[in-house]
């Protein structure tokens, strides 16, 4: 089926824009060497064409790929925001806007960065994005992401504005199964930076995998929470997924996880978390 002008510009465009993202601003043209100038004497040797080094016209991890790339909700939040850490963050986001690190950018609908003040001394980190923020780039707005609002504010007395929350992969997986190993570490990288730029007091991970990759430690969720943890300076305190709490709604979980949020209280102290 032919394209459109529209789709073809689409496509023209996101090419770019994966072309710009892996370094690459301009692409070499070879030339055939000119003929030689006559000569009444010896005809001059003809010299070859300095050779130029090969160019990678797209990055290793993105051969192969066609990334989804439209618009992200995230970066066009960060621009409400002032101070170094929203400018830090911008081209993180872009970066995962375009990215095609893996398998999950060609079966995306958008990148889900993350949301929230990134200026907030706590950063809540869950798994990865299901079907609602997948259509709408914003991670936890569903009825999982309801259930997380609902502890914020209610269990803990923050402001969910106050508090900055992300995945651990910024695409979601197919019918919402859990990240595979490969898909953790293309997605590492972005987790990181939103780390040190944010550079928050505690970090509240919610699931079995930013559990385990927070704390560097494979054991069950039920193992790894009710305890803090140090890593590099930072708290990180391990909790259920709200996406379990509400497959499993009894008072034991709830208790759990309300007995894990308040350790994060009493490191953080009482509300507003944004002075």
């Amino acid at each position: 089926m032919a394209l459109t002008k529209t789709q073809l510009a689409r496509q023209i465009r996101g090419n770019l824009e994966l072309l710009a993202t892996g370094g690459v601003n301009e692409l070499p043209v070879k030339l055939p060497p000119p003929p030689p100038a006559p000569s009444r004497g010896k005809p001059a040797r003809a010299q070859a064409p300095t050779a130029r080094p090969a160019v990678t016209t797209q990055p290793a991890a993105q051969v192969g790929r066609k990334p989804v790339i439209v618009a992200s909700a995230a970066l066009d939040e960060l621009k409400q925001f002032e101070g170094p850490q929203a400018r830090e963050l911008e081209p993180v986001a872009e970066q995962v806007r375009v990215c095609g690190n893996c398998t999950l950018c060609e079966t995306r609908t958008q990148t889900v960065f993350g949301t929230g003040d990134p200026r907030s001394p706590l950063m809540i980190v869950g798994e990865a994005p299901g079907g609602d923020e997948d259509a709408r780039g914003i991670p936890f707005v569903g009825r999982a992401g309801k259930l997380l609002t609902d502890i914020i504010e209610k269990g803990m007395k923050y402001k969910r504005e106050h508090v900055y929350i992300c995945n651990v992969l910024k695409c979601r997986p197919p019918n919402n199964r859990n990240p595979e190993p490969a898909e953790i570490e293309a997605c590492r990288g972005y987790l990181q930076r939103q780390i040190e730029i944010i550079n928050p007091k505690v970090i509240l991970a919610v699931g079995l995998f930013p559990a385990q990759w927070l704390t560097g430690r494979k054991l069950a969720i039920g193992k790894l929470r009710g305890q803090v943890y140090d890593a590099e300076g930072r708290k990180v305190i391990a909790t259920y997924h709200p996406a379990y709490v509400l497959r499993n709604y009894t008072v034991d979980v709830r208790k759990k996880v309300h007995e894990d949020v308040l350790l994060a209280v009493e490191i953080l102290g009482p509300g507003p978390l944004i002075k």
